[in-house]
């Protein structure tokens, strides 16, 4: 035991003591900040695109609500759309509209200000025969569903006067609305953000797992091929046996692992009770009620166990990082499967597909975590911790002496190789 210790602790010194490990620790928040911040910079930084509208219909009945659909504002408050003059006179015929804008829809002509033409839209027709003609090279517009709606609704109403409803009773009947109200069934009373928490959380934690294999398996791989090639491998395995190397490493990584999110959960945790002390509560008391967070604590540990005895096994076998990318092609697959079922997780949860992946070992760690805040059975929860204890220690025990083998073995294994020296455990 205290070389295991010994073991873990120059692992988790070796990566912590790095200038990158804080640098990466500091990039976190960073980087996620950009990837919030990247769709309201990306609006905020280039301006809406221009569009030419053109209403050939009888009084241009069409050309408000259009530009009102066309010109509402985005998440930061800007026009999604800029509605400008066309840049040549336009022919009556529409078919012929979109060939005399070519040369700016095209880029070839600049408008003012050296911008691009990105689109046009000509409403032409009449009663039930209106249709809009779009021109544009960007599928990505956005814009097309929007003017459909607005026309539609305009048709719908034009058609309901014909038949005699006056504009008023219309506009009465459009702003009427049922009062709609949530209730949750395990509070028997209004529905909140703390009886939808536990799906949220279910969910976090599953992906929080996911995140943590990614990266302290990834940590432990490049490690052990980095031993490898360098034979510090066969130089601990003569003075500490396998389960205490292979074990160390993996408890010393999982040190680091658990140090960045101790870090940046503590610091989210501090936030959340500075500006959000309400949510800050309702979280704490979703975690804590019903022993929740060592359901996810137990799931966590086991799933990283497990994933992490594979990735350090493949490493052993492995002189370069090109070699491991092949023999992890298959682990990788497996681990992309939790994450399709993982959003049917949080909005069904009952789904059969969720409760069969749940007794499958690959995947039990992921849907169980999920499906935890919303009460599976308790049989399920007992016999599926059962059977992770189980595969925990079956994988740890095939780990070792893969690693082992790994480890003394030189040049390429193949599968044929690996089998036989698994076999006898050399």
């Amino acid at each position: 035991m205290r070389r295991l210790l010994r073991i873990a602790q120059r692992e988790y010194v070796a990566y912590v003591r790095t200038v990158g490990f804080w640098l990466s620790m500091l990039a976190l928040p960073l980087g996620m900040a950009l990837v919030m911040g990247a769709s309201s910079w990306m609006e905020a930084s280039s301006p809406p695109p221009a569009l030419v509208l053109i209403d050939q219909t009888p009084g241009q009945i069409y050309l408000a609500p259009a530009r009102e659909a066309l010109t509402a504002k985005n998440n930061i408050g800007r026009p999604r759309n800029e509605i400008v003059a066309p840049p040549v006179s336009l022919p009556a015929d529409p078919a012929a509209i979109g060939p005399a804008l070519k040369p700016w829809l095209a880029g070839d002509n600049r408008l003012a200000g050296k911008r691009k033409l990105a689109g046009a839209f000509v409403i032409h027709g009449q009663g039930e025969a209106v249709a809009v003609d779009v021109w544009t090279d960007n599928p990505l517009l956005g814009a097309t569903e929007s003017i459909r709606s607005a026309i539609a609704g305009r048709m719908e109403q034009d058609r309901l006067e014909a038949a005699g409803v006056s504009p008023e009773l219309l506009a009465e009947a459009k702003a009427l609305q049922p009062k709609v109200t949530d209730y949750s069934p395990k509070t028997a009373g209004k529905a909140s953000l703390l009886t939808r928490l536990p799906g949220l959380i279910g969910f976090g934690a599953a992906m929080l797992l996911w995140s943590v294999i990614f990266t302290g398996a990834g940590i432990l791989l490049n490690g052990v091929i980095e031993e490898k090639s360098s034979k510090v491998l066969e130089v601990l395995l003569s003075s500490a046996t396998v389960p205490e190397i292979l074990f160390g490493k993996i408890l010393g990584v999982a040190g680091v692992t658990f140090t960045v999110l101790g870090v940046w959960g503590g610091v989210g945790a501090v936030l959340l009770n500075v500006f959000a002390p309400a949510q800050a509560a309702d979280i704490g008391r979703v975690l804590f009620s019903g022993g929740l967070l060592f359901y996810f604590a137990f799931y966590l540990i086991c799933g990283y166990l497990m994933y992490a005895s594979v990735f350090t096994a493949i490493g052993s076998f492995c002189e370069t990082t090109r070699e491991a990318q092949t023999l992890l092609g298959p682990i990788m697959i497996l681990l992309t499967v939790p994450v399709i079922f993982l959003s049917q997780a949080l909005r069904r949860p009952d789904t059969p597909a969720l409760e069969i992946l749940s007794w499958v070992p690959p995947f039990t760690p992921f849907m169980m975590t999920a499906r935890a805040a919303f009460g599976p059975p308790i049989w399920q929860v007992i016999a599926t911790g059962l059977l992770m204890l189980a595969t925990v220690a079956l994988v740890m025990w095939i780990a070792g002496r893969a690693f082992r083998a790994g480890a003394l073995s030189t040049g390429k294994v193949d599968l044929k190789g690996l089998v036989a020296k698994l076999r006898g455990g050399e």
